[in-house]
């Protein structure tokens, strides 16, 4: 067992909320000698109980081992707690949220202080790292060749999926993926909304509602097909005027079932906006054009 732990990659990890902590007890598990730093000291008893080395300080924890995770609060949290510490030589991976400029900020960052840089966006919950078949993994953009040489050991975790050598690309794909997340959850708010008020088992209509949603997600391939090839009319199924022409019974039905209509409102307009300009005989993907600035 010894010789195992030996051979893994050490790794030391600042932060340990709910995921830096989940991140620690994989690696700890998985034979990983691991350094562990946290502002709140006590967050660190149990993982020191299971064989991590708790630092005194981030500084600390930074010059005991080349590969370094951060997985903090935001962008600001990272200024202050590596403000001491010696990056020259260091293998930073960045896992704490930020925008794609901060990303790239960071990045240059970190090179001027003479680390390798990795940024990671975390496309998981902490109850499935750990779990590989939770299929959670994080989008890591900025140096492949630094990816690759730590591959293995950031796999332990979640899954790895590379999006770039631009350092702002895995925030992008995170935000990008999370934002669509948020409008099917706005659908089915609404879709619930409408029911509220009836004699229809919530419980009923989550099947429904779940079943629904998978069988219309593989439109996306449809939507980045006619960006890649500018053709909207591309394989079209029900025109912008057919759906532009449906929106007054969606918004009637949710005034006499008193629901607002606020979550489905910015949607019917702009794709009001699109069949103005011309884009009748177009899928739904010309909205996108119109939210580009």
């Amino acid at each position: 067992m010894a010789q195992n732990t030996v051979e893994k990659t050490p790794v030391t990890l600042l932060g340990l909320g709910a995921m830096g902590a989940a991140l620690a007890r994989t690696w700890l598990a998985a034979g990983h000698p691991l350094t562990v730093w946290n502002r709140t000291p006590v967050r660190a008893e149990a993982l020191a109980a299971a064989g991590a080395r708790v630092a005194d300080s981030a500084a600390a924890a930074v010059a005991a081992n080349t590969l370094v995770v951060v997985c903090l609060l935001d962008d600001a949290s990272v200024d202050e707690v590596l403000a001491g510490a010696d990056l020259a030589d260091r293998d930073l991976v960045n896992l704490t949220t930020s925008t794609p400029a901060q990303a790239r900020a960071r990045a240059e960052w970190a090179r001027e202080r003479g680390a390798r840089y990795l940024d990671g966006g975390i496309m998981a919950v902490p109850p499935m790292v750990g779990v590989p078949e939770a299929g959670g993994y994080v989008f890591y953009s900025g140096s492949r060749e630094l990816l690759e040489r730590h591959r293995r050991t950031l796999g332990v975790p979640v899954g790895v999926t590379y999006v770039g050598e631009d350092a702002g690309f895995a925030a992008l794909h995170d935000v990008a993926l999370l934002s669509a997340m948020y409008g099917m959850f706005a659908g089915a708010a609404h879709a619930f909304a409408l029911i509220r008020k009836e004699d229809i088992d919530p419980a009923a209509l989550a099947p429904l509602l779940a079943d629904w949603l998978v069988a219309m997600a593989p439109a996306v391939h449809r939507t980045a097909g006619q960006l890649r090839s500018g053709d909207y009319t591309q394989g079209v199924v029900s025109n912008l005027a057919m759906q532009v022409a449906g929106t007054p019974t969606f918004l009637r039905t949710a005034e006499q079932q008193g629901v607002t209509p606020e979550l489905l409102h910015p949607y019917f307009q702009l794709m009001r906006r699109r069949l103005a300009e011309g884009g009748g005989e177009e899928d739904l993907t010309g909205v996108i054009d119109l939210l580009v600035r």
